[in-house]
């Protein structure tokens, strides 16, 4: 009787300790998807900030917006070979390409020239930001990741200038624009 019980016992410990560690197993698949989709969309939102910034060099009619563009090209394109290298320590591929949504956005600004892309562009760059500034301070914050962790938190300054200087570009733009009305 005591054998049985001991063998009960072990099974219900054996049972017990599979479902921990699925339970584990499972939080961290959860926590590697989350890390694994942040560097994806960083990706596809670096290359479209690349893509952009060449077009504000050539169709902006504003200097300063030209410059910003070009601020964009050099700093995305920095982060943007980070991350790669993040993604391939941490094995996970990098798209080639935008999202539909970033390559919709490339698209609707391609259609603009002069002071309409300018002020498209930087409501765009504002917004763009905004919302990067807010996903990188929560992977630096929270990431399970380390590389993903250290990649967020390295990159969210230059994302927090940039948002500054979108801002402020910005309300110069929209001033210019709405005295010549």
């Amino acid at each position: 009787m005591a054998r049985r019980h001991s063998m009960v016992l072990t099974s219900v410990l054996g049972a017990a300790l599979l479902v921990a560690g699925s339970s584990a197993s499972a939080a961290e698949t959860a926590s590697s998807r989350k890390s694994d989709d942040f560097i994806k969309d960083a990706a596809s939102g670096g290359m479209m900030e690349v893509e952009l910034g060449r077009m504000a060099a050539t169709r902006a009619a504003n200097p300063r917006v030209k410059e910003f563009g070009q601020r964009m090209v050099d700093d995305h394109t920095k982060a943007n070979n980070e991350l790669k290298q993040v993604a391939q320590k941490e094995s996970v591929n990098v798209p080639d390409t935008m999202s539909n949504e970033h390559r919709e956005m490339v698209s609707r600004l391609s259609n603009l020239q002069g002071a309409a892309f300018d002020r498209a562009y930087m409501q765009a760059m504002v917004k763009d930001h905004t919302e990067d500034v807010e996903k990188f301070k929560t992977q630096a914050n929270s990431s399970d990741d380390a590389a993903v962790k250290q990649f967020a938190a390295k990159t969210l300054p230059v994302l927090q200038s940039h948002l500054k200087m979108a801002q402020d570009v910005n309300a110069q733009v929209g001033r210019a624009t709405s005295g010549a009305r």
